[in-house]
């Protein structure tokens, strides 16, 4: 007998809601980028509901890998996009409560690729299970994953809200163009 709950929980991945983004717009890029994000933590969310439901099944294994390729490759390209465009841009404002908050932004970045390690562990007993029955996530795990997502979620806003719109009105057209090739250079483009 199939179980009806398994093809309801979805952990495959939605579609981009903005596809047509470029590396000519790097802000509207790094807000795709964003999204994208996003949409691997709803996933790594909606994964962790289905192992303690179904297991360690395909869809989880599959689920897995992405979230997993996701934060292992375009998070780290995106993060440095930010270290060498974004943040410096807003420092040379000098702005004391911009400073305050880039200083955050740039530790918050530390505390992620922290995050991720953990998170990731538990994620590739999921990849790596190969269909075997369920392997719930430990308290540590789950604690790990909860700040990983909770850390990102408020990193978005304040960077989106605060920290790009000031980048913007610091970067001239040069810059920004300097700041697109070397986004596309750096992911081989």
């Amino acid at each position: 007998m199939s179980r009806p709950a398994k093809a309801g929980v979805g952990v495959s991945l939605p579609g981009l809601r903005s596809p047509g983004v470029g590396f000519e717009a790097p802000f509207e890029m790094l807000e795709a980028c964003h999204e994208r994000v996003e949409r691997m933590l709803d996933l790594l969310t909606r994964l962790r509901v289905h192992v303690a439901t179904n297991g360690c099944d395909t869809q989880a294994t599959a689920a897995a890998v992405d979230v997993m390729r996701y934060f292992d490759l375009a998070a780290p390209l995106h993060h440095q996009d930010e270290e060498l465009h974004v943040f410096p841009a807003v420092l040379k404002m000098q702005g004391d409560r911009l400073d305050l908050l880039v200083c955050r932004l740039r530790q918050e970045h530390l505390e992620m690729e922290k995050l991720w390690g953990q998170a990731r562990q538990a994620l590739a007993r999921v990849a790596d299970s190969e269909g075997q029955n369920k392997t719930p996530f430990s308290d540590a795990d789950q604690a790990s994953m909860d700040a990983f997502v909770a850390i990102y979620k408020d990193h978005i806003r304040a960077e989106e809200d605060l920290v790009y719109p000031e980048a913007r009105r610091a970067l001239d057209a040069d810059q920004l163009s300097v700041m697109s090739r070397d986004m596309m250079r750096r992911r081989g483009g």
